[in-house]
This record gives structure tokens, C-alpha cells and sequence, in this order.
């Protein structure tokens, strides 16, 4: 049974909703816990509004009740007994409704206590209510230090929640500043860890499109990943299998038109041959130019096949890199050792500089190009002239340059210098005409190893570079 793969768009989704559901969550929680305290904080005000206010009422209901009893004591009234009875009702409901973390038990018991000895002292003759009001202000005195030291314990209580509130703020604020830090840090590591993990199907696409840019056709494509990148692979398969195909056919058009060009290119160089023998009759001179310029004509023609065969063949071993670990240095002493003959035959001096630089490149090819190159600079080079090979690394890139003091590469000729069969205008006198592959070959060699080659101007005679990336 195949597994269902989800594509990229819905992976890219899926983690955009996983970090805003982290996000958001806290975001509610902060909402939630900020609304619970602002509730709790408006219940504090509300309390402390009261509180204040019980304090106030009980100390008027004591003054009231103060100024009744005293006055009922010593008028004998009836009516202002019963309202020191209503304000000592009142101000005992006014301490009974404080709750014990708003007044102490025992210091509300003293305060009903001391109520209790009033209310006693207002019972008697009325011989006696003189001695009866006096100690009755002896013991509202008495009752005024308690109502201040009831003010002073709601006080202290109302301070007490403040600060417990506070505290409670501070420690909400640090639990929700910790939970906010926590969920963006782990928020922007699962973008990170997730980036990452949906980038590396984004990579291995990169890395076959590269592939096929370089001509690495025997390598499968195959990438896992999302369902629509995973699609992408199949099709760069197939496409890598179409350029395979096309590839092997061209190889075998130029292979079948060669073959049938080399059938009659034979004829016609024979009957050529036999003719400038005279086997057909005594040619005279006109004939015999035509003859020569036939026959001319046809070796020029089997040169260029066999030149298009050698370019195809080359062109095809490009794409087969046998990569190893290759001093580059010892590879171009050993090409300019190859060719010493040549280059002392026309007492050319060939300098190298730069240091051992070892990198992983098929040792092979980069000697073809090495040896192409120099083939060229000796060809093109004046007698006595000077040929400058130089290595050097730049970063991550190797930097070969073969610099020469010949006629150098007539500006017209730059843009096409890389072509296959292309021939410059500036030849050298006398020298057998080339094929024109050679720096096509060694253009093909430095492009499968995803290198540059270039042509450099401003220099005396012909400047290529050669840039390679280095692969420890």
C-alpha cells in the first residue's frame, strides 16, 4: 500500500498552523490570566472601598451611640435610649460583617465586649445615672482606641492583599514573560528545524538540475521529500533518461553519417589517385590541378570527420569523471616535462609558479586540457618567447592561468573561440591548419568538473583562466 505524501504547499501550511497554534496559545493563556487578575484587582478595590468605609460608619455609629446613651442617661429618655440601642445594633452588624482576614477574632470580640459592659451600664436606678454616664464616657473612650485599632488592622489587612496581589501580578507576569520567551524560542526552532527539513528536497532538486547541467546522465534521480517535490524528481528521471536517449542518438547519427561519408570519401580519394596516375590517360596540366585540388579536398573532409568523431568522443568521456586526489602542481610540471622537446625546439622558456594544491579532479582530462593548452601556447608563440603557467587558490576556487607572448586572439574571434571546428584568424606562419576542437575539448573537460574557462583580455598575447572548485 503506498503511503500518501502531503505536498510542500501543505507541509508549509501545516507548520505555519503548528507555530501559530503555539503563538496563540499563549496569547490566550496571558488573556486569560490577565483577565483572572484584573478581576481579582477590581475585587481588591471593592474590598478596600468597603473596609474603608466600615471603618468610617463604625466610628459615626460609635460617636452616635455615644452621644444617645450618654444624653438618655441623663435626660431619662426613652426615645434617645432607643437610639443609642439602633446605632450599638448598627455597629455591632458592622463588625460582625468583617470576615477574620479583615479583623482579627480576638480584637472583635474585645470591641462586642466592650459594647457589652456599655449596654449594661445604661441598665440601673436613676439615683445612680450620673455615676452610670460618667463611666459610660470612661468606657466609650475605651471603645474609641478600639474603632482606631480596628481602623488600623483593616488598614494593615487592605496593605496585607496589596501586597499579596502585587506579588501575584509579579509572578504571573514572570510565568507568562518565561512562557512567551519559551514559545517564541521554541517556535523559532521549529521554523528552523522545519526550513531545514523542507529545504533539503529543495536541495536535492538543485543538485540534479546541476546534474543534468553537467551532463551526469548515469546518475537516477530520485527525491524523496513532499508529494509535489517528490513529482519533480520523476520528471527530472525522465528527463535525465530523454537527454540519455537523445544523447546515445546523436552519438550513433554522427557514428552511421560518418561511416557512410567514409564509403564514398574512399571512392572519391581512389578515383582521385588513379587519375593524377594516369591509369584513365595522360592528364594535362589544367586536369592535373583539379585532380590536386580534389584530392586536397577530400583529405580535408576525412580530417574534419575524423575530428567530429574525436570531438563527439570527448564530449561523451566528459561526462564519465573518474575523480581522485591530484596534486595539481606535479600534474602540470609532468605536462610541461611531456612536451619538452617541443617547446625547446623553439627556445620557448615555460615558467610555472604556485605551490602543491591537491584537490579531487579526474587526473586524466585535466591533463588533456593542461596538455591542450600548453600545445596551443607553444604553436602561437614566437621564437625565444616566454610561456607563464600559474596555480593559485582563491577561497574555494583553483585558479590555473596559461598565459602566452604569441599574436594572441583577434578580437573578433573571443566570443567564438570555445566553438567546436572554429579557427581564429591569427595563424601561425607555416604551421600545419588545426582541427579547431581542441579548446572545444578542453572547454567540455573543465565544465563536466563545474568549472569555468575564459579568455582574459588586456594582456600580450593569449590569456586563458581556468577556474575550478576545490574539493578537499
Amino acid at each position: 500500500m503506498t503511503r500518501k505524501r502531503l505536498s510542500f504547499r501543505q507541509l508549509l501550511l501545516l507548520a505555519f498552523l503548528l507555530i501559530a497554534a503555539l503563538l496563540g496559545g499563549v496569547a490566550v493563556r496571558a488573556v486569560f490570566t490577565f483577565d483572572v487578575l484584573m478581576q481579582r484587582s477590581l475585587g481588591f478595590s471593592a474590598r478596600t472601598l468597603q473596609l474603608n468605609g466600615v471603618a468610617q460608619a463604625l466610628s459615626e455609629r460609635s460617636a452616635t451611640a455615644e452621644r444617645a446613651a450618654r444624653q438618655s442617661l441623663i435626660l431619662n429618655d426613652a426615645l434617645l435610649r432607643k437610639r443609642f440601642a439602633d446605632s450599638a445594633r448598627e455597629a455591632q452588624g458592622l463588625v460582625d460583617g468583617l470576615q477574620p482576614a479583615d479583623l482579627p477574632p480576638a480584637l472583635a470580640a474585645r470591641w462586642r465586649g466592650q459594647m457589652a459592659r456599655i449596654a449594661q451600664l445604661m441598665e440601673g436606678p436613676a439615683e445612680t445615672a450620673l455615676d452610670r454616664e460618667r463611666a459610660v464616657a470612661a468606657e466609650f473612650r475605651e471603645l474609641d482606641v478600639l474603632n482606631v485599632t480596628l481602623a488600623q488592622q483593616m488598614q494593615a489587612a487592605i496593605e496585607q492583599r496589596r501586597q499579596a496581589l502585587n506579588a501575584e501580578l509579579d509572578t504571573s507576569r514572570m510565568q507568562i514573560t518565561q512562557q512567551v520567551i519559551g514559545m517564541v524560542v521554541l517556535a523559532v526552532l521549529l521554523a528552523i528545524a522545519l526550513g531545514l527539513w523542507l529545504a533539503r528536497p529543495l536541495k536535492r532538486v538543485e543538485r540534479a538540475i546541476v546534474g543534468l547541467g553537467e551532463n551526469r546522465l548515469d546518475q537516477a534521480i530520485e527525491i524523496q521529500g513532499p508529494s509535489d517535490v517528490h513529482r519533480i524528481g520523476q520528471q527530472l528521471d525522465w528527463l535525465r533518461l530523454r537527454l540519455s536517449e537523445l544523447d546515445a542518438d546523436k552519438a550513433r547519427f554522427l557514428r552511421h553519417i560518418s561511416h557512410e561519408l567514409k564509403t564514398p570519401l574512399a571512392a572519391l580519394r581512389e578515383g582521385v589517385s588513379l587519375l593524377e596516375e594516369g591509369v584513365a590517360g595522360e592528364l594535362n596540366d589544367s586536369q592535373r590541378e583539379v585532380a590536386g585540388i580534389l584530392r586536397q579536398n577530400t583529405m580535408q573532409l576525412q580530417s574534419q570527420i575524423e575530428a567530429l568523431l574525436r570531438f563527439n568522443a570527448a564530449a561523451f568521456e566528459a561526462r564519465q569523471l573518474k575523480r581522485e586526489r591530484v596534486d595539481l602542481l606535479e600534474l602540470i610540471e609532468a605536462q610541461v616535462d611531456a612536451q619538452r622537446l617541443q617547446w625547446r625546439a623553439n627556445q620557448l622558456t615555460v615558467q610555472v609558479e604556485g605551490e602543491s594544491l591537491t584537490t579531487r579532479v579526474d587526473a586524466e582530462k585535466i591533463g588533456t586540457v593542461l596538455a591542450n593548452l600548453l600545445s596551443n601556447a607553444i604553436r602561437f608563440s614566437p621564437a625565444r618567447g616566454r610561456i607563464l603557467i600559474r596555480l593559485q587558490q582563491h577561497a574555494q576556487i583553483v585558479q590555473i592561468d596559461v598565459q602566452d607572448e604569441g599574436p594572441g586572439v583577434a578580437e573578433p574571434d573571443r566570443e567564438r573561440i570555445f566553438e567546436p571546428f572554429f579557427r581564429g584568424q591569427r595563424q601561425p606562419e607555416g604551421a600545419v591548419k588545426g582541427t579547431g576542437i581542441g579548446l572545444s575539448i578542453v572547454h567540455e573537460y573543465i565544465a563536466a568538473h563545474g568549472g569555468k574557462m575564459a579568455l582574459l583580455s588586456g594582456t600580450p598575447g593569449a590569456h586563458f583562466r581556468i577556474e575550478l572548485p576545490h574539493v578537499p
